[in-house]
């Protein structure tokens, strides 16, 4: 029998941007192929925290007809103008239809007056105006139930973007308090310090929480409008996260517990112990020490006489 011992190759893996240049994609279009499932990545065994794609999967898309031109096309993202334009209809109605919620952004960006750009997917366009059940959206009169919503101030732009997000970051998750970390960066903090109480699973869970996506230096405002597109504005969708957070920390908390600081030992001051108090109770020294020899013999046979 060979003494010899078996061991798996180990898969060969290439970081996300070497394979963005193997796929001929700008790397906000391989992170975006990656959050829709088109690329499959796996975690970074090395342990750098991070995702990696492996060597079988970029054959794989290379291997497909039409590439890369279709993979491309598959993450071309565009604005109102030319998703109007795509769909042949009005700017004017392509954003209510987005504002209602039957167009769903997958991106933005602030353009110079710090406006918000939505981005959408335009093969999803192609899509909603090749079905016909949406006929009636593209042409005539908008529905009445639709113009009260929009003159209400009806937008679920930025919503339904949190919702796609929600999406796509849920399942990159592998652990069950990263989970719960992914709900609750779209959760103000005093709501999710509501709903989880303990301080040390609240710091468990910042380790997994995502940072909202990558618009300018921290604190700039490009910044903090990705921060606030990114946190739930209305009471229902905050209802929504909050009970999914409470089911998903009570999943993390049977899975594995939150980590807690061990136990301070205090260091107890030793006591002395008193000593022993001689049985014989007389104090005098000669009490205490032994009698031998002649001393002894003399004194037993000439007592002292005794005092008056």
């Amino acid at each position: 029998m060979s003494g010899s011992i078996h061991v798996p190759a180990r898969t060969v893996t290439c970081t996300p941007g070497r394979a963005a240049r193997e796929l001929g994609l700008r790397r906000r279009e391989f992170d975006l192929a990656v959050h829709l499932g088109r690329i499959r990545t796996v975690p970074d065994e090395g342990g750098g925290g991070g995702r990696r794609v492996e060597r079988v999967e970029i054959d794989r898309l290379r291997a497909q007809d039409g590439f890369p031109r279709t993979l491309r096309e598959r993450v071309h993202v565009v604005g109102t103008a030319e998703g109007a334009a795509l769909m042949e209809i009005p700017a004017g109605r392509f954003t209510r239809l987005a504002r209602l919620g039957l167009l769903v952004p997958v991106r933005f960006y602030l353009n110079r007056y710090r406006a918000v750009v939505w981005l959408y997917l335009a093969e999803e366009l192609r899509q909603f105006t090749a079905g016909t059940e949406n006929a009636h959206l593209l042409k005539g009169r908008t529905l009445e139930s639709f113009r009260g919503q929009l003159a209400a101030g009806v937008d679920l732009r930025a919503r339904n973007w949190r919702g796609r997000q929600l999406g796509f970051l849920t399942r990159q998750c592998v652990d069950p308090w990263a989970h719960a970390g992914v709900v609750a960066a779209f959760l103000p903090p005093v709501d999710v310090a509501d709903v989880v109480r303990d301080p040390y699973e609240r710091a468990h869970l910042n380790r997994f929480r995502p940072a909202p996506p990558d618009h300018g230096a921290p604190g700039s405002p490009s910044a903090q409008c990705a921060e606030q597109l990114m946190t739930a504005q209305d009471p229902d969708e905050i209802g929504w996260l909050r009970s999914n957070l409470a089911h998903t920390v009570e999943q993390a908390r049977a899975h594995s517990p939150a980590p807690r600081p061990a136990p301070r030992h205090t260091a107890r001051t030793p006591q002395l112990t008193p000593p022993t108090a001689p049985r014989d109770h007389d104090s005098r020294p000669e009490a205490r020490r032994p009698t031998r020899g002649l001393r002894a013999w003399l004194r037993r046979r000439n007592p002292r006489p005794a005092e008056v």
